[in-house]
């Protein structure tokens, strides 16, 4: 009741507004068509004194268009209060073609007063010209006040109530990544900053391919965090796209460092630029636990549903028996030929000669208690389906270059040593991603566990394309990583991606662990998941009814997703929605972001353009310049298998020697 008062009220000012608006009109044309109406017989003295007292002291009537710029001033008042319209479609463009006519025929009629015709013909002009002007200026005015109230209907894609205020400081500590971005809000672009003020919460990166996550986020941590001082483990699936940016940010950032680290690089297709490195260094494993975490990567690498079958006897056995071969490797010899390829060398010689010389050795004969009961027990068929479950992937894997690759010492894996840090970076190759995956899978397990101790210099861990590789251990890492200074950051392209190669459990741990989170475009159950995290907010909803007498409208407010999951999908390259966390003394009151990260592109094309190719690591050119590489790639292969003969020779001629060993011959 109280509204509608309200509303009756406001009209009654609207009346009276455009009343006097009207009487302005009807005093221009008095004054200055004065004489035809005293022609006319029309005197009202009274109203000629008030006149005259208004120009004596105001100057009201100086110019013909002061009463015309009152009149219309107060006829813009009358129109704010409008009530509404008969008809919905409103557009600019039908305004303009009242409004322009009409300024025209109002204010620009003057000179038909001077026309050399009758007075009262030229009264009658200005008289019919000025009302038509009015009546169109009323009209577009009626119309440009309607449409304004509605705004909200211009509003198609919810835009206002969707953009929110965000982060526009700049909070840097000695481990953040600062990306400086665009957002919309309060209909203009703002500049702002997405401030990850602890990376050792972990980050995952999202976006299908082209959204720019590699460009505007990826490329920015490896910069910013080698720029702070960070060891730095790079997996790069497109090797050399990261690595490059990675050893030039090194070249630029060498006095960050208390010790200079070196910079390492795996990389199996071109030995040339790639150093050597024993990822099973007998050195480093100091239980059998350790043999089977390894032989357990290598083997899920290899065959990506196993993932989803862990625990299944099929799928433990090869894993128990690659376990063994590479602790009886350990073991043997003081670890002399403890390597990844020894350990496929022996596991393709006979059954019978590989399981005599492990049950020789007391702990390993429980481990191996599978296969000697079907040993044991004639299962024949058993014991060849276990044997072949590890034998043929891992077949797959033999290859010089890599055989060259893996048996090397040239660094350790301990990447945050603070004596001797290192910037390490594992190259993959799209064309080949089913075979040298199992092997940088070694690599990254190895590296989980010597990285993540106390008393370490600070570390990053950047895995690009993350479901090209299983990353054993990724869960725990993330979960446990943040108090020894480990940052990793995880790219991939979908929530789905990671469900596929990582299974439901390990993934939800992965997507719910993680601190701070960017998504370029992503679809489908992704979006969902992603605008559900991010929450909702009150917005407005208008409601519009029309009819043949009135229009009217109604707002109300109700909660709705702050992203919608249309809204995820749909981003455009460079743009990112996500959430950033925060420290105790480094409050960040909006952690989420919907922005563009902004890059610098004539920047980044002169650094890029400017970089130095990877040098060659390592020198094959004998001492008559001729390149060497595929002999020495060569001999390298035929040294391990002769290796992995002789140990077999050697322990099956030991145990024929000993009294206490020789029954196992005979079975």
């Amino acid at each position: 009741m109280q509204q509608e008062d309200d509303l009756r009220g406001l009209a009654k000012v609207m009346e009276f507004m455009r009343a006097i608006s009207i009487l302005f009109v009807i005093i221009n044309i008095y004054w200055f068509c004065y004489q035809s109406i005293r022609e006319m017989g029309i005197n009202i003295g009274v109203v000629d004194k008030i006149l005259l007292n208004f120009q004596n002291t105001a100057g009201l009537f100086s110019n013909i268009l002061w009463t015309k710029l009152f009149a219309v001033v107060f006829l813009a008042l009358s129109c704010l209060g409008t009530k509404g319209v008969k008809e919905e479609k409103i557009t600019w463009s039908r305004i303009y073609i009242f409004l322009f006519p009409g300024f025209i025929f109002f204010f620009l009629n003057w000179w038909l007063l001077a026309l050399p015709l009758p007075l009262i013909a030229n009264t009658a002009f200005y008289i019919t010209t000025m009302t038509i002007g009015y009546i169109l200026l009323l009209m577009a005015g009626l119309w440009m006040s309607r449409l304004l109230k509605n705004n909200l209907m211009d509003d198609v894609f919810n835009l206002e109530n969707e953009s929110f205020m965000q982060e526009t400081r700049l909070m840097e500590n000695e481990y953040s990544v600062n990306l400086p971005t665009r957002f919309y809000y309060r209909k203009k672009w703002n500049k702002g900053w997405i401030n990850v003020v602890n990376p050792f919460r972990a980050t995952i990166v999202l976006g299908t391919p082209g959204s720019g996550k590699s460009y505007a986020v990826v490329n920015s941590f490896i910069k910013q965090q080698i720029s702070k001082g960070f060891a730095l483990y790079l997996y790069d699936y497109k090797f050399d796209d990261l690595s490059t940016i990675a050893y030039n940010e090194l070249l630029k950032n060498l006095d960050k460092y208390k010790v200079k680290p070196k910079f390492y690089v795996i990389n199996f297709d071109d030995p040339h630029k790639s150093h050597r490195c024993n990822p099973i260094a007998p050195e480093f494993m100091t239980d059998i636990s350790d043999a089977y975490e390894s032989a357990y990567v290598i083997m899920l690498n290899l065959n990506r549903n196993w993932i989803q079958k862990q625990g299944d006897f099929f799928v433990e056995s090869p894993i128990i028996l690659l376990a063994a071969i590479i602790w009886y490797l350990k073991i043997y010899d003081g670890g002399k030929y403890c390597t990844f390829p020894h350990a496929i060398e022996f596991l393709n010689k006979p059954y019978a000669d590989i399981f005599t010389i492990l049950t020789s050795y007391p702990e390993l004969e429980n481990y191996l208690s599978p296969f000697m009961d079907a040993w044991k027990g004639n299962a024949q068929d058993q014991l060849q389906g276990q044997i072949a479950s590890a034998k043929i992937p891992l077949s797959r894997m033999i290859s010089p270059q890599l055989y060259w690759v893996m048996t090397g010492d040239d660094f350790t894996l301990d990447i945050n040593n603070p004596e001797e840090p290192k910037i390490l970076c594992v190259g993959n190759n799209p064309d080949r991603q089913n075979i040298y995956s199992a092997a940088l899978g070694l690599y990254n397990s190895r590296i989980v566990k010597l990285i993540n101790k106390k008393g370490m210099l600070k570390s990053s861990v950047i895995i690009d394309e993350l479901p090209t590789i299983y990353f054993r251990g990724l869960d725990n890492l993330i979960a446990t990583a943040r108090s020894n200074k480990v940052a990793v950051c995880l790219g991939f392209q979908d929530f789905s991606q990671l469900n596929r190669d990582y299974g439901d459990k390990e993934s939800k741990v992965v997507q719910n662990t993680v601190g701070n989170i960017f998504s370029g475009q992503v679809v489908g159950e992704s979006a969902k998941t992603l605008s559900d995290r991010f929450g909702k907010v009150l917005q407005k909803r208008q409601s519009m009814t029309i009819n043949r007498q009135d229009k009217s409208t109604s707002i109300s407010t109700q909660l709705d997703s702050l992203i919608p999951a249309s809204k995820i999908s749909n981003l455009t390259q460079g743009m990112f929605v996500g959430a950033v966390s925060d420290n105790f003394d480094e409050r960040i009151e909006q952690k989420i972001f919907h922005a563009e990260i902004v890059v610098d592109n004539a920047k980044v094309a002169a650094e890029t353009k400017a970089y130095q190719k990877i040098p060659v690591l390592t020198n094959f050119i004998n001492e008559e310049g001729v390149d060497m590489m595929e002999q020495e790639i060569q001999a390298n292969y035929d040294r391990v298998r002769e290796e992995a003969k002789l140990i077999v020779e050697r322990e099956i001629k030991r145990i024929k020697e000993d009294d206490n060993l020789k029954h196992l011959i005979k079975k």
